[in-house]
């Protein structure tokens, strides 16, 4: 059997039963590997990924969505996958879009792609509007920053190659990006590095009672996506 050659990273906090329907939407045979990063979960999350069989990365207490992410792209590149998808294990990224993530860069050889609910193709049942404004809010005031005409700058479903993370402007280690910024700051070095990115068209699915849907907290959590821009513009940080 061939190696594979990318790795799916998906990432959760007390996600219950979300991460287990969403578990069993995965094919049994497929060309990627699942790593799970468990953020210090309370609610069985962590045993039922144990007594799945899966690769786990646990946290004992909770760390943040950054913290992570790095860990998986630390264990992509020691385990010598080419390429790192990463998603949320609550359910609202579909596994059966993850090819459309694989095919610019298997195809074309793109570096980066981020998913878009915005794209023709793309959806996002259910988006609360508070999230809807501000989605086209900071996608708007990061377009304006960076010149990339993005349509969704804070969808969570993106695919790295791994190979960009040998450029030595990528400090993943710095503790102030183990929240959401880590995910801003990857996309802001590969812009101004010149690395090929893409958009393209996915599902973010929203529970219809429109209750529990995200962990983001408001203004905080907003202010951890956007301060990596203003931080690395006036090299505040690098």
């Amino acid at each position: 059997m061939t190696p594979s050659k990318t790795l799916v990273a998906l990432f959760s906090f007390n996600e219950g039963e979300k991460l287990r329907k969403l578990v069993s939407r995965f094919p049994k045979e497929r060309d990627y590997d699942l790593l799970f990063v468990d953020d210090g979960s309370k609610d069985g999350s962590y045993e039922f990924l144990q007594q799945s069989g899966f690769a786990v990365i646990r946290h004992e207490t909770n760390q943040g969505i950054g913290c992570g992410i790095r860990e998986a792209i630390g264990y992509g590149r020691e385990n010598r996958y080419q390429i790192i998808v990463i998603m949320a294990a609550n359910g609202k990224m579909q596994p059966e879009e993850i090819g459309r993530l694989l095919d610019p860069i298997d195809n074309d050889r793109f570096d980066y792609v981020q998913g878009s609910r915005y794209l023709p193709g793309g959806r996002s049942p259910n988006l609360p509007l508070f999230r809807r404004v501000m989605i086209r809010i900071l996608t708007k005031i990061i377009n304006l920053m960076t010149g990339f005409p993005g349509t969704d700058i804070t969808c969570g479903f993106r695919a790295y190659r791994l190979s960009l993370f040998d450029d030595p402007r990528f400090r993943l280690d710095q503790s102030w990006l183990n929240a959401y910024e880590m995910e801003y700051y990857i996309h802001y070095h590969v812009l101004k590095g010149g690395y090929k990115i893409k958009e393209v068209p996915v599902s973010m699915v929203y529970p219809e009672s429109g209750k529990n849907y995200s962990k983001i907290k408001p203004f905080i959590g907003w202010w951890s996506m956007l301060r990596p821009w203003i931080f690395l513009a006036l090299k505040i940080r690098k």
